[in-house]
């Protein structure tokens, strides 16, 4: 079974518009806290690197719109792939009342400072990253 792993976020006064509605730019803010908050939680007690993986690509699907009143807001975080260098995270961020708001996917690569280049995944970071693993079946 995997190990799903859930961060609460809370809406911040800043983070709408005139109407009430939480900038879309927010909902990557929101991504990454609760992403770094899992990264730290699982990884860094095994001996994990959270700081040395950057994001590749991100995509983001928008269902229902978040407001002032929608936190604070649940993000469920877990892998659906895990590779020799990279990784696919997915975040669902869900409103008080548990409604899916929006999901994406954050492509992660393991990334070593001196030659700035990838590097393939530690064997704990491994062991995380598949104890949280999903298959995403497609229609």
């Amino acid at each position: 079974m995997s190990d799903v792993y859930t961060a609460q976020i809370q809406v911040r006064w800043g983070d709408s518009d005139r109407l009430g509605h939480v900038n879309n730019t927010r909902y990557v803010e929101y991504m990454q806290e609760a992403r770094i908050q899992f990264l730290e939680a699982k990884l860094a007690p095994l001996g994990g690197r959270p700081g040395y993986l950057v994001v590749r690509k991100m995509t983001i699907e928008f269902l229902k719109p978040v407001t002032d009143r929608s936190g604070p807001l649940n993000v469920e975080i877990f892998t659906t792939h895990v590779g020799t260098s990279s990784f696919t995270v997915r975040h669902v961020i869900r409103d008080n009342a548990g409604v899916e708001c929006a999901f994406g996917d954050a492509l992660m690569v393991g990334f070593d400072t001196v030659s700035e280049k990838s590097r393939p995944l530690a064997d704990s970071e491994r062991a995380v990253l598949e104890a949280s693993l999903v298959q995403m079946t497609t229609s």
